[in-house]
């Protein structure tokens, strides 16, 4: 990213594109589906169940692999964790995507016990005579971990190619699942900082997250693990979830005008704004390289235009 690396005066920013995985308009969510929905085609579902908010991104990939598979798709949808930020929140962006993959939405309060209603949709389902296969809230487990460790490979073989190893991975972090697989593969680049920014206003709980996830990835890939690897830095997500700071808007604003890309303003937006402070305070010098991994998430940007007017 030459010209915003210019504009920042700082390190060498490069991007990792996980918003062109491609499906269902793509994101970070597709590699930690891997081998999630490998699993429930052996186990026999012939239903895939999941949850997220109104915009989740998480939701609308896995929308979109049930179509893809030929598989139900029944979708917990919590209200009350955000407030409605716009008159065309519940029916735009990842919203109308969701309807026309084909998922069935079910409207649900949000209680803060993420997985709880995606459980209880599956039992239901169950008594219905349905083969349900529960995919976690972010497709963050791990196995949904391990799934995402091939980002890092794929990272250290791209970097190797263009002759360096960055200093830093950063990306934004939430429901854990995608920072667990960086960590558990990053001996494939051990001289890399990986660096979560905390997009929840919940850095214990994430760090918590990724330490449990990440352990339990690198035991599936006969890697070692060390917690201190898990950086989740704070200060960065706003008042809460799904409500993006000034700060925010700049860094999508900024991405948009000097590198043509779209980040949206609960997830990939936040990261960048985390990257651009760590930037400004001096982390990084000029000449060292930084990776940001985009994980998409531009379809919700429509839901939140009232910012851009």
């Amino acid at each position: 990213m030459k010209r915003l690396s210019a504009h920042l005066g700082g390190p060498n920013l490069w991007v990792k594109r996980d918003d062109c995985t491609g499906l269902g308009l793509g994101g970070n969510k597709l590699r930690k589906l891997d081998y999630v929905l490998r699993d429930a085609i052996d186990r026999g579902a012939d239903t895939l169940v999941s949850g997220g908010v109104v915009q989740s991104n998480s939701q609308r990939q896995v929308a979109a692999a049930a179509a893809k598979l030929g598989l139900a798709c029944h979708l917990a949808v919590y209200h009350g964790r955000l407030a409605p930020p716009s008159a065309e929140y519940e029916k735009t962006g990842n919203a109308l995507l969701n309807r026309l993959f084909g998922a069935v939405l079910h409207d649900v309060p949000w209680n803060g016990d993420r997985n709880g209603a995606i459980t209880a949709l599956a039992d239901e389902l169950r008594g219905h005579g349905r083969q349900p296969y529960i995919v976690p809230y972010g497709v963050s487990n791990p196995l949904g971990a391990v799934g995402y460790a091939s980002t890092l490979v794929e990272i250290a073989h791209q970097c190797g190619a263009l002759g360096f190893a960055p200093q830093a991975i950063v990306h934004c972090s939430g429901s854990g699942g995608t920072q667990a697989g960086l960590v558990a593969a990053r001996r494939g680049l051990p001289d890399s900082r990986i660096v979560g920014i905390d997009i929840d206003a919940e850095p214990e709980r994430v760090r918590a997250d990724v330490v449990a996830y990440a352990e339990a990835a690198a035991a599936y890939l006969d890697q070692p693990f060390d917690a201190a690897d898990v950086e989740v830095v704070a200060g960065h997500a706003g008042p809460a979830y799904g409500v993006p700071h000034q700060a925010t808007i700049e860094a999508i604003k900024l991405g948009a005008a000097l590198e043509g890309l779209v980040l949206d303003p609960v997830y990939s937006g936040k990261g960048l704004a985390g990257l651009i402070a760590l930037i400004r305070s001096g982390r990084w010098t000029r000449g060292e390289n930084v990776v940001f991994i985009h994980t998409g998430g531009a379809p919700a940007l429509f839901a939140y235009r009232h910012l851009f007017n």
